[in-house]
C-alpha cells in the first residue's frame, strides 16, 4: 500500500510549513494549498487524500466548514480542524458536524501527529489506493469526487449518498461494516433507520452490481444481523498479508 496521504488545507505559509515538516519526519505525504477552493480543485482532479487537516478560518474563500461540509457530500474523509478561535460552540459545531478532532493554534507538531495517529487507527486504513480513479478491480472503478462508477469504463452515475455509502464500505474493504456505523456515518445529525439505508443500499447494488446473476453479490455482501461487507480483491489482500 502507498504511504497515507495527508492534505493540509491553510492560508498561512508559516502554519502549512510547520504542519508539513511534521507530517514528513512522521512518514506521511503531504500536500498543501492555501484555501478550500484549491484543495477541492486538487481533489477533483487528484483524488481524495486519507485525511485531511484544514484550518477554519480561510478568508476571503470558503471556510473549513465550508470545505468539509462539500467533500462529505461524496465521501467520509476525516478531518481534523485547525483553528485559532477558542470557543466551545464553534467547536462543538465542528466536531458534531464537520470534524473527527481539532487542535488550537499555536499547537505542538508532535501533538498533531499523534491526533493523526488516533484518528487514522479509529476509522481505519483505505483498503484500495486512493486515485484520481479509484481502481476496484479489472470491472470496476469508482470516481469519487465525480460521483460516479466506471464498469468496463463505462460511466455510471452515483448519488452524494450512493458515493458516501460506497466510500464508507471501500474504506474497511474485506471487513465487516455494521449497520449503526454506517447509519452513524451517513446521517450523523437526524434520526435514521435501516430501512433508509437499505433503499439506498438496494439503488447502489443495482448500478455497480453485475446484473447477470443477481443472488450472487460480487461487491457488497450482507452479513446477516451485522451489516456488510465490501469485496476485496485478492491482489489487495496480498499486500496485506
Amino acid at each position: 500500500m502507498k504511504p497515507y496521504n495527508i492534505l493540509v488545507v491553510d492560508d498561512n505559509l508559516y502554519t502549512l510549513r510547520i504542519v508539513q515538516y511534521a507530517l514528513d519526519n512522521a512518514g506521511y505525504q503531504s500536500q498543501t494549498v492555501t484555501s478550500g477552493e484549491e484543495a477541492l480543485n486538487l481533489i477533483n482532479s487528484e483524488g481524495l487524500p486519507h485525511l485531511a487537516i484544514v484550518d477554519f478560518h480561510m478568508p476571503p474563500g470558503i471556510s473549513g466548514f465550508e470545505f468539509a461540509r462539500t467533500v462529505h457530500q461524496f465521501s467520509d474523509l476525516p478531518i481534523i480542524m485547525l483553528t485559532a478561535v477558542n470557543e466551545e460552540q464553534t467547536l462543538i459545531e465542528g466536531l458534531e458536524q464537520h470534524a473527527e478532532d481539532y487542535i488550537v493554534k499555536p499547537f505542538n507538531p508532535g501533538e498533531l501527529v499523534a491526533r493523526i495517529q488516533r484518528v487514522l487507527q479509529r476509522l481505519g486504513d483505505f483498503a484500495y489506493d486512493l486515485d484520481s480513479v479509484t481502481r476496484v478491480d479489472e470491472r470496476l472503478s469508482i470516481d469519487f469526487p465525480k460521483r460516479q462508477a466506471l464498469i468496463f469504463s463505462k460511466t455510471v452515475s452515483l448519488t452524494p449518498t450512493e458515493t458516501k455509502l460506497l466510500y464508507i464500505l471501500m474504506r474497511q474493504a474485506g471487513k465487516i461494516v455494521t449497520t449503526e456505523y454506517i447509519l452513524r456515518r451517513l446521517w450523523p445529525l437526524e434520526p435514521a433507520f435501516e430501512d433508509r439505508l437499505h433503499v439506498h443500499m438496494h439503488r447502489l447494488r443495482r448500478k455497480i452490481e453485475d446484473k447477470a446473476d443477481k443472488t450472487r453479490p460480487r461487491y457488497i455482501k450482507s452479513e446477516r444481523g451485522s451489516g456488510y461487507t465490501f469485496y476485496l480483491s485478492s491482489s489487495i489482500a496480498r499486500k496485506d498479508n
